[in-house]
């Protein structure tokens, strides 16, 4: 096993127990709301709201079927609730906040147009390698005011670090999510992988990455914060 598969391995098993005291619901409510949102129709209403999901291999839908993976899911949950949603799917297994910068101008110029909002999810990778927090904090800051120089609202996807990273880089790296959401007035979900951490039937044999039911319970975990957020922007003049 590598140190970064040891290092999440060790974030899945003991961050449940610093959750412990999390207001979010039980995770098995997660997936029945989940699956009720499946099975309503989709009745979308009003023009299309074009949204870009930036992130890592908890976007990319790794070793899962590509209609499995988290930004077609969140689609379709936000399509169950009438909101006219077309979730661009930018997720990239591997990457780091340095890597998702470096293809951000990529991405953008293959677009008709500038989305109308982003889902950012990276640093995951950057933990995982013990990579300097303060970098990936400066890498998030500039893929954020970029967007923010196209006048497109942001939703920022946290993450925490393992505790056997240490006390000074836990504080550091979990800072930068709640920090750079505040600079920005992005909407953020502060722990993205919740759901994983309460049920690790969830999760793949490798520990790390969630399974398509793993991914349904992040959907039904982070949807509300997107959808209000969503109809927020969709509202907004020029929306």
């Amino acid at each position: 096993m590598t140190r970064a598969l040891t290092v999440m391995a060790a974030t899945l098993m003991v961050l449940p127990m610093l959750n412990a005291c999390s207001s979010a619901a039980p995770v098995q409510s997660d997936r029945n709301k989940s699956e009720a949102q499946a099975s309503l129709p989709e009745v979308p209403q009003g023009a299309q709201v074009s949204i870009l999901a930036l992130g890592d291999s908890l976007f990319a839908g790794y070793n899962i079927a590509r209609r499995d993976a988290y930004p077609e899911q969140l689609e379709a949950g936000l399509r169950a609730r009438g909101i006219n949603a077309a979730v661009v799917n930018a997720g990239v297994s591997g990457d780091t906040t340095a890597a998702g910068l470096q293809r951000l101008d990529f991405v953008l110029d293959g677009m008709d147009q500038a989305p109308q909002i982003a889902i950012i999810e990276l640093g995951a990778n950057d933990m995982l390698r013990g990579l300097s927090p303060q970098e990936a904090k400066d890498n998030l800051d500039t893929i954020m005011a970029r967007f923010d120089s196209l006048g497109v609202p942001m939703i920022l996807m946290g993450m925490r670090a393992a505790p056997n990273l240490g006390p000074q880089y836990a504080a550091a790296f979990d800072a930068i999510y709640p920090e750079l959401a505040d600079k920005y007035d992005a909407a953020l979900v502060p722990l993205f992988v919740e759901p994983l951490l309460q049920d690790r039937s969830l999760v793949q044999a490798d520990q790390l990455h969630p399974t398509a039911d793993g991914v349904q319970a992040m959907v039904a975990h982070s949807i509300d914060t997107i959808a209000e957020a969503v109809r927020k922007a969709a509202a907004a003049p020029g929306g």
